[in-house]
């Protein structure tokens, strides 16, 4: 696995993480101190290299300023589930899954989901990687259309 791969994926964890966090404490519209992160000791921050701190800020940022957006297309694909009962790990892994495909765009699409499958395989239980493969390719077809 390249640094740059291992960076990335390693700022995907922190970002699931930080936004479960607020998530969780119901803070996500009061904004984030993205100096810190949630149950980050200051040794470990010191230890996250400048790619996976900045990526994560990119994505925590990217995901609070388009919140609303994010939770309507969210919604949108998640017929059967609404936004609300969506586990909280999971919903986080899927904002920042459509928030790389529509606004950062850094990312092929699939690759986004195959990053979301992962992080969901390891984060979450194991059959929702399926729900959120799905909800992702299902958005990506309507919107992106590849």
């Amino acid at each position: 696995m390249s640094e740059k791969y291992q960076a990335k994926h390693e700022a995907r964890v922190l970002a699931v993480e930080t936004l479960y966090a607020l998530d969780f404490n119901n803070t996500l519209d009061e904004g984030a101190d993205l100096s810190v992160f949630p149950g980050k000791s200051d040794e470990e921050m010191a230890a996250l290299s400048e790619e996976t701190t900045f990526y994560t800020r990119f994505l925590v940022q990217g995901v609070l300023d388009h919140r609303g957006e994010i939770d309507e297309c969210i919604s949108h694909f998640s017929i059967n589930r609404p936004l609300e009962r969506i586990n909280l790990v999971d919903r986080n892994i899927l904002r920042i899954s459509v928030f790389s495909m529509l606004w950062a765009r850094d990312v092929h699409p699939s690759i986004v989901i195959d990053e979301a499958v992962k992080l969901s395989q390891e984060l979450s239980n194991d059959v929702t990687y399926k729900f959120i493969n799905g909800l992702l390719d299902a958005l990506r077809k309507e919107k992106i259309g590849q």
